[in-house]
């Protein structure tokens, strides 16, 4: 009886120590790392609507339109960096040195479907066909296509699909490249797919939106960091710096002007 009942007291006894051990290892795991959203990110503006973003050492250039832009003859489009090239539309203000920068650097171009297919007619084989709604990863970012209202002729004159606008989500932040667009309701759903660090919003009105809708822009959007783009390059989206700036200032939100061949860090 009395060995029965010890065999019984050392059983409880390996069931309860079993327990704090799964507790204790459970509890004492090293955690899982975070996503950093706190590191920074570099942007440099080439005029126009053309930027560089980099991530994780990856060269994202977006919309390059530099050597027939006068604002921008002192940059050289040979020593601009690109593994990726994320084009809106098929604009020629846009898309001009696409095809060039391609070729040269061997990046990746991703944009609509009927652009993807004329690039290809041009000789620029490695590219990613999206289209509206779409999202994909490409291992250090991931890409979401939103809309954009606006148009997309090809400069031959062909159709180049619909304009797109790009959510940009990544370990080292998110953030939302509208391209050319009119300000439009779609834009509230933008939260739900980034939380966006800053947003590259055109506010040179005429073709897209002024400022004050940029700024309607930014409360849809959720983000108070904007950087301006799609202004000064021609007569029809020449701004007024001081009263551009105001309007944002009023409203509580940063607009950023950075000159032509500029690197901002966020």
């Amino acid at each position: 009886m009395f060995i029965k009942f010890c065999l019984i007291q050392f059983s409880i006894f390996n069931f309860q120590f079993s327990i704090h051990l799964r507790y204790i290892a459970y509890f004492c795991q090293p955690a899982k790392p975070q996503p950093n959203k706190h590191r920074i990110m570099q942007i440099t503006y080439y005029g126009h609507s053309c930027f560089s973003v980099v991530i994780k050492g990856k060269h994202l250039l977006f919309d390059p339109f530099i050597t027939h832009n006068e604002l921008a003859k002192k940059i050289d489009v040979n020593n601009i960096k690109a593994d990726y090239i994320l084009q809106s539309h098929g604009h020629a203000d846009h898309i001009a040195d696409t095809v060039g920068i391609a070729k040269r650097t061997g990046a990746k171009v991703i944009a609509a479907y009927e652009i993807h297919e004329w690039l290809n007619k041009q000789g620029v084989e490695n590219t990613h066909p999206m289209n509206t709604g779409g999202k994909w990863n490409f291992g250090e970012f991931t890409v979401k296509c939103v809309v954009a209202h606006h148009s997309s002729g090809l400069p031959d004159g062909s159709y180049g699909g619909n304009p797109l606008g790009f959510v940009i989500t990544s370990e080292e932040g998110d953030f939302y490249y509208a391209g050319d667009t009119a300000l439009t309701l779609d834009m509230q759903l933008v939260p739900r797919w980034g939380k966006l660090k800053f947003a590259l919003l055109p506010i040179g009105d005429n073709f897209t939106m002024d400022a004050a809708d940029a700024v309607e822009a930014s409360n849809m959007i959720k983000c108070d960091q904007v950087i301006g783009m799609h202004y000064d390059t021609f007569g029809f989206i020449k701004i007024d710096r001081e009263k551009t700036l105001q309007i944002f200032k009023e409203a509580g939100k940063t607009l950023m002007l950075p000159g032509i061949g500029e690197t901002i860090d966020l």
